[in-house]
């Protein structure tokens, strides 16, 4: 999110964001993603986008020696505009979003990313890297398990490791940054959790400007419409002005 209220100020923040965020970055972002999981790349394609955006395929594989321990336990990870992998019979994908309110000078970049893994590699453990990777103002995360699999006596399991929340694969520094809470449903294998930055330092939301050079009333009108973006994008809903 940020405050770029000109039309020259918006286009080089989405100049900026395009830099930032292109193929190059994006292809270096899912390579260590996919190293993170455990993942051998077979194959990598990439493209940039006119006037923005990009997109990146890379195909992988499942490490050819079994891993010791599985990267689906209850642990953080490591820390650090279309993304694709495909792991096996698995996929990685990031797409990214820029767009501005046509007058409100508020300008947003979204990230929707989607795994789905099969076999012992999981996604979880790559949580804090993309976390920070994208500085996230809000983060919105679903985990779902489907399908199962089967013991040597022919049992199904519908889960083959114990999850009680995503947060449990966040480190602790990043989850005393952040707001979070859970919509869970347990029986169903299906977890949600939700972020959004507790602190917001005005300065590092505004593009093209100073705070020194805006008023105070500009100031505050300006810190307001960022909150009021941030909760929106939050709470999944257009929330009335003051809130």
């Amino acid at each position: 999110i940020c405050y770029a209220v000109t039309f020259e100020q918006y286009m080089a923040y989405i100049e900026y964001i395009d830099e930032a965020y292109n193929a190059e970055r994006l292809t270096q972002i899912l390579t260590d993603v996919t190293n993170i999981i455990g993942a051998n790349i077979l194959n990598i394609a990439h493209q940039d986008y006119d006037p923005q955006g990009a997109s990146v395929t890379i195909l992988i594989s499942e490490e050819p020696v079994v891993a010791e321990e599985l990267s689906n336990s209850e642990a953080p990870g490591p820390l650090p505009e279309s993304v694709v992998a495909h792991l096996d019979k698995s996929h990685i994908t990031v797409h990214t979003y820029p767009e501005t309110h046509p007058d409100g000078g508020i300008s947003t970049f979204r990230a929707d990313i989607d795994v789905s893994t099969c076999g012992r590699i999981s996604p979880l453990k790559a949580l804090n890297y993309l976390i920070h990777s994208f500085e996230s103002d809000i983060v919105t995360m679903d985990y779902r398990v489907r399908g199962f699999t089967r013991d040597v006596r022919g049992k199904k399991h519908f889960i083959d490791h114990k999850i009680s929340s995503i947060q449990n694969y966040i480190a602790r520094d990043t989850q005393e940054k952040y707001q979070m809470i859970d919509v869970n449903v347990y029986q169903e294998n299906i977890f949600h959790t939700k972020m959004m930055l507790k602190e917001c330092r005005l300065a590092d939301y505004l593009f093209g400007v100073l705070p020194d050079d805006l008023t105070g009333k500009e100031l505050d009108a300006i810190d307001q419409k960022v909150k009021q973006e941030m909760a929106e994008i939050f709470y999944g809903r257009n929330l009335r002005r003051g809130l």
